[in-house]
């Protein structure tokens, strides 16, 4: 017990900055300690927990993420902006879930920085306890009513907290399965850390579900609202554990041990392959589009009153359909990562990326007002353009970086995407629905569609790259 509460500290100190001057000390001469080594004879126990922790880790970490979204969708808008009126509300809260997405990319940095240079598991249990810190702190905050103009504004605070938690926290989970796995076997194990997305959603929908139908409306707006929030306690207890009880990934043990950790992974990304972080970024636009309208504008916007882009449906059919979507998605997942170690990743993720262009306007065309079928195949194609190029990402991204800067450039890559595919749509999709319908978000992820094929066919395929060597599949 002593012990973990001292790697905890030391965690926590290495956080807030106190390795800075270590770094710009010493650089490239900096010898740290090397991690014990997996031999071959523990690999098969060593992945099912590797496997278990990444898991567990980005299902917390989404968990956490779309309880807001949720919240935001059903009840944030008259509770933290009252005076703007219901619609208006809904638009600002839902706006706030973007914040995110801007703060994002400053954690992939942050976090690379301290993943690169100290290792993975390090880093991932400071991320998971900052993402579990200030959702619970959510949970407790006073609304508009109490507290007047400073709640939204500690809402937002909050929520950038989040972000950039979660910033950090993907390439990290990624890096734990891929830079494990067996050669041959990385799709099928990398497929742990997407199914987080999925497993998330069916946990916040379900809370919510359950909240919402043992208590009154009155009382969920009340207060219920905040039971996922502090709810979330109990699970980053597990994922705590779960991440504790791991070893440091063999790629990054063989770094240390020839002294190759970059000195500020950030600028050598960049510097050496800038190519691979802007079309990575752009490769996964079209997945975080999908799946945060689906998500997060469709379970607000289906639940309102019938007209332009409403479908008036119940909230707890919203959720319900969530929680279905939310299989769909997982099956994609497991199915095309699988697949990706048969015929290679890029040929799965360019299925995906077809696919996407034309979901999205054969979605909004079967929904239809008050019809919760409708909604479901609607979401479920939706969940389909998210799971299939998904499913191989966990491994196509870090095969395209090197093991020095891996965690900073696959995390830099993955969070543009969620500035492109995330943030965006959900700035425009509310002006596109009142001006041209549900059709105008359906060409709009149409539009994300092309751009992540073009992305995608400028790169290259990785699926027999060695990665704990110090070569990449360069852009063709």
């Amino acid at each position: 017990m002593r012990a973990g509460v001292n790697e905890v500290t030391q965690n926590l100190a290495g956080c807030l900055g106190e390795d800075f001057p270590n770094v710009r000390a010493n650089s490239m001469t900096t010898k740290l300690p090397v991690p014990e080594s997996i031999t071959a004879v523990d690999q098969p126990q060593s992945m099912f927990r590797i496997a278990t922790a990444s898991l567990v880790g980005t299902t917390i970490e989404f968990y956490d993420f779309l309880i807001y979204g949720t919240a935001a969708a059903l009840v944030f808008g008259p509770l933290f902006f009252p005076s703007l009126g219901a619609s208006a509300a809904t638009v600002a809260s839902i706006a706030t879930f973007g914040v995110a997405f801007v703060v994002r990319p400053l954690g992939a940095i942050l976090f690379g920085h301290y993943g690169d240079r100290l290792g993975r598991k390090k880093t991932l249990v400071t991320t998971l306890l900052l993402m579990g810190g200030s959702t619970f702190a959510i949970g407790l905050m006073p609304t508009a009513d109490t507290i007047g103009a400073a709640a939204p504004i500690l809402l937002v605070a909050l929520r950038a907290l989040q972000g950039l938690a979660l910033g950090g926290e993907w390439a990290g989970a990624a890096l734990l399965t891929s830079e494990y796995a067996d050669h041959g076997r990385r799709g099928r194990y990398s497929m742990f850390p997407q199914l987080g997305p999925g497993l998330g959603v069916a946990l916040s929908s379900g809370t919510f579900l359950v909240t919402g139908l043992v208590m009154s409306p009155e009382s969920f707006a009340t207060w219920g609202w905040r039971v996922p929030f502090l709810a979330s306690a109990v699970l980053i207890a597990v994922g705590f554990w779960a991440r504790l009880n791991i070893a440091e990934t063999p790629a990054f043990v063989k770094t240390i041990a020839r002294n190759e950790q970059a000195k500020l992974p950030f600028a050598d990304a960049l510097r050496n392959q800038w190519r691979q972080v802007l079309l990575g970024g752009g490769m996964l636009s079209m997945t975080f589009g999908s799946f945060y309208i689906a998500i997060v504008f469709l379970t607000g916007y289906a639940g309102q009153t019938p007209g332009v882009g409403h479908l008036g449906l119940a909230r707890e059919t919203v959720l319900i359909v969530n929680i279905l979507a939310a299989g769909v998605l997982s099956a994609a997942v497991i199915g095309s990562a699988i697949w990706s170690d048969r015929i290679g990743r890029r040929r799965v993720l360019l299925a995906g990326t077809a696919f996407g262009i034309v979901a999205g306007p054969l979605a909004f065309t079967i929904m239809q007002p008050g019809s919760a079928i409708s909604f479901f195949v609607a979401m479920s194609l939706l969940m389909l353009v998210l799971g299939i190029p998904y499913g191989p990402a966990a491994a196509y991204l870090p095969e395209l970086f090197h093991t020095r800067y891996r965690y900073t450039g696959a995390g830099m890559a993955y969070n543009l995407a969620g500035i492109l595919g995330g943030a965006l749509p959900l700035i425009v999709a509310d002006p596109l629905i009142k001006a041209y319908g549900g059709m105008g978000v359906a060409y709009f992820l149409s539009a994300l569609g092309v751009l992540s094929t073009g992305c995608l066919l400028l790169l290259k395929e990785t699926k027999d790259v060695a990665i704990d060597a110090d070569t990449v599949a360069a852009p063709a």
